[in-house]
């Protein structure tokens, strides 16, 4: 059934509109595509073998000759803390190259409308709480992951670039840390959610006494559930632009303590949780202003413990898939 999205100030139907989602395998991008095939919407859809986004001429190619209409701009070289400390040139010079050749052949093509999805590492390492859009570049970023967190903020400076000199109806979004169906639970180069939840599992069924997690417990960290932010992302698609930079959060954070014991009660772990105070804490605090997305009417639905049950069955699900090597 095609659903009208309606917004304080539009109503906006995506069936039959060409949609190309960028990195639609990745944990967004098949919320995204979950989503939208439901609404009818005519979904262009090109994996990494089919199409290498780093690949100027590619790109534009690809773009002549299927012509979308909307573009969710998804793809990205993605990581934890560990991957960017370690990878800082890759994840630069990977993202730049791909946001830039889909955001230029998007206004070479004459696309209607692009969301661009940027990271809440963009923001200073030490800002006020919560963390409004205006923050932006008013302050150093966390070191581990200033290369990934420069490269996104170029993402959102080249869609305002765009706009304002050719017009371009292009926006960006920054989420917190997401979690569910479709993560990476890789040990080194997941996020704080998946990591913790593989550590957990795997000392449940070890049937060891505890699980470390790195640092000391006191970092706060915004969590939100993927299918609430591909839904924000679809009302921000379909609402008149009022701002071109959108944070999407839930409006609340936890503790990585806090955090650590919410998976462990819904992995059934009994032990105890460790921190390993020699790894690096990273940003201490990272909660997102909501309140400019609450404005066009946008609220997630899914609550934390739902929402990591989901993602455990996914894990659990995982683990008896035989190709499953990419994303443990």
């Amino acid at each position: 059934m095609n659903e009208i999205i309606s917004t304080k100030n539009s109503t906006f139907s995506f069936a039959g509109k060409r949609t190309w989602i960028t990195g639609h395998r990745g944990m967004l991008g098949s919320a995204l595509v979950r989503s939208l095939s439901k609404e009818g919407a005519n979904l262009l859809l090109a994996s990494r073998q089919e199409l290498d986004l780093s690949n100027q001429s590619a790109v534009h190619d690809w773009v002549d000759q299927n012509r979308p209409e909307l573009i969710f701009h998804v793809g990205a070289k993605v990581g934890g803390i560990h991957a960017n400390a370690t990878y800082p040139a890759d994840f630069l010079y990977g993202n730049l190259m791909i946001q830039t050749n889909v955001i230029d052949a998007a206004h070479h093509y004459g696309v209607k409308k692009l969301v661009f999805v940027a990271s809440n590492c963009i923001y200073p390492a030490i800002a006020a709480q919560p963390i409004s859009e205006d923050s932006i570049m008013t302050g150093p970023l966390e070191n581990n992951i200033r290369s990934y967190a420069i490269s996104k903020i170029a993402g959102i400076e080249l869609c305002r670039a765009y706009r304002k000199q050719y017009g371009c109806n292009f926006i960006s979004v920054i989420p917190p840390n997401l979690y569910g169906p479709g993560d990476n639970y890789h040990l080194q180069h997941s996020h704080v959610v998946a990591g913790i939840l593989r550590r957990a599992h795997e000392a449940k069924q070890a049937g060891k006494r505890e699980f470390v997690v790195w640092g000391d417990g006191t970092p706060r960290r915004e969590i939100l559930y993927v299918d609430d932010v591909a839904e924000a992302m679809k009302c921000l698609m379909a609402a008149p632009m009022t701002h071109d930079m959108f944070n999407v959060g839930c409006g609340y954070d936890f503790s990585i303590a806090e955090l650590a014991n919410l998976i462990a009660e819904v992995v059934g772990f009994e032990g105890s949780v460790v921190y390993d105070t020699s790894k690096p804490n990273g940003t201490m605090g990272k909660l997102l202003d909501n309140s400019r997305i609450q404005a066009i009417g946008w609220r997630p639905k899914v609550d934390e413990k739902t929402g990591l049950q989901n993602a455990y069955k996914d894990f659990l699900s995982l683990l008896e898939t035989p190709n499953r090597s990419s994303r443990l």
